[in-house]
Parts: structure tokens; C-alpha cells; sequence
């Protein structure tokens, strides 16, 4: 365990000099459109999303205006994020729920996060983080395939075992942005379509799976 904690605050701390300004890469400028934003990002990617939450804003610019809305009409906008149906369900049930409960606020609890509705622990700890400013970590694809290959996590493929085994490694006040992190290392340079681009790794010498490889190599 000890060895792990020390492997996370050098890889914490290479990744901060890699992306100084790593940050959710969803558009929203209040609570509540995260969280529409973050349900529609499931099996989407997050620039398509940034591109419909425009039009859906447009039509419904408030929590009120969404809670109000026909889902028939949120899923004829939201159809290009793929799943409309559900997704649409979901968006105009959560709504109905913060427009009825919480005078159209967001709640700054994780257990209440959760009980709204596609509302899952991923998304819990992103609004906790980036918009209360709480500890918290988002374990996505990226994540949970980055912190396997760096050796943090033992083989764990859960989010909710890759994030339990975090918490017990990562410096809750870094977590937050050590995801964001992850996410834009993940795209540019440890990704997942194309083989890793290990030869400009920051992370390189100090990566378990890079390491393996190299050692094979020779």
C-alpha cells in the first residue's frame, strides 16, 4: 500500500506539470446542466454532447422549463447522444425531482445525488467535485484503464472496487482533478483505439504496463 501511495503522488504530481489546466471537458455554467450533461455523455462523447446541450437550452433554459417539457420533446433533441429514450426519461424525471424538492437546486449531498434519477456514482463525484469544490473521484473509462496500466489498481474493472481502491492511495484533495487528468492523458497520449504512445509518455518509467512491455521488448 505504501508503495502504491507513493507511485500515485509521482504520478499526481508529473501529471500536473503535463496538463496545468485540466478540467471537466462538459460545458455547463450551472450545477443542474451537469448534470444533464453528464447523463447524455453516456456512450457519447463529451464534444457531442456540448454541441446538443446548445439546442436543448435553447428550447429549455431553465430546470423548470425541463421539468415542465413533453420527454417526446427532450428525446427528439437529445436523439443524436444516442439512448434518447432513456436518457430523456431520466433528464425530465431528475428535474421534476430538483424542481419539487430542492426549489430547482442541486443537492451538495452525495447520498441525495444519487437518489436521483440516472444519477450513478460516476456522476455523483463529478458534481460533487467540480461544483462544490468536495473530494471526490470519477472513475470513467479513462480512469479505470489508466490507473490499471500505471499499477495502481490491481486488475480491478469495477468503478465502484477502482474507486474504493483509490480512496485508500489518492489525497482527497487531489482527486478531482488528478481524473481530469486522466482523462486528457488518455485521449492524447495513453489511449485506448490505437496502441499507447509510450515513447512520449511523461509517466513512461515509473508506468507498471510500459515497464512490462519494454522488458519484453528485450
Amino acid at each position: 500500500m505504501e508503495e502504491k501511495k507513493k507511485l500515485a503522488l509521482e504520478i499526481i504530481d508529473r501529471l500536473k506539470k503535463e496538463y496545468p489546466d485540466a478540467e471537466c471537458s462538459l460545458d455547463y455554467n450551472e450545477a443542474w446542466k451537469l448534470l444533464v450533461s453528464v447523463r447524455l455523455a453516456a456512450q457519447c462523447t463529451d464534444a457531442r454532447v456540448n454541441v446538443v446541450v446548445e439546442k436543448l437550452y435553447e428550447k429549455f433554459p431553465d430546470v423548470n422549463a425541463l421539468a415542465n417539457a413533453d420527454v417526446d420533446e427532450i428525446e427528439e433533441i437529445v436523439r443524436p447522444c444516442g439512448l434518447g429514450r432513456s436518457k430523456a426519461r431520466d433528464i425530465s424525471a431528475c428535474m421534476k425531482i430538483l424542481r419539487d424538492e430542492y426549489h430547482g437546486m442541486v443537492p451538495d449531498d452525495f447520498d441525495a445525488l444519487l437518489k436521483l434519477p440516472g444519477v450513478g456514482r460516476k456522476s455523483a463525484n463529478l458534481v460533487m467535485g467540480d461544483v462544490f469544490g468536495k473530494p471526490a473521484i470519477v472513475t470513467d473509462t479513462h480512469c479505470i484503464r489508466l490507473v490499471n496500466r500505471m499499477g495502481l489498481v490491481d486488475g480491478f474493472k469495477e468503478p465502484k472496487k477502482v474507486e474504493m481502491a483509490l480512496w485508500k492511495i489518492i489525497p482527497a484533495e487531489e482527486g478531482n482533478d488528478f481524473c481530469h487528468r486522466l482523462v486528457y492523458h488518455g485521449r492524447d497520449v495513453c489511449t485506448a483505439r490505437t496502441k499507447p504512445y509510450c515513447s512520449r509518455c511523461c509517466l513512461a518509467d515509473i508506468c507498471a504496463k510500459a515497464g512490462l512491455e519494454e522488458s519484453e521488448r528485450q
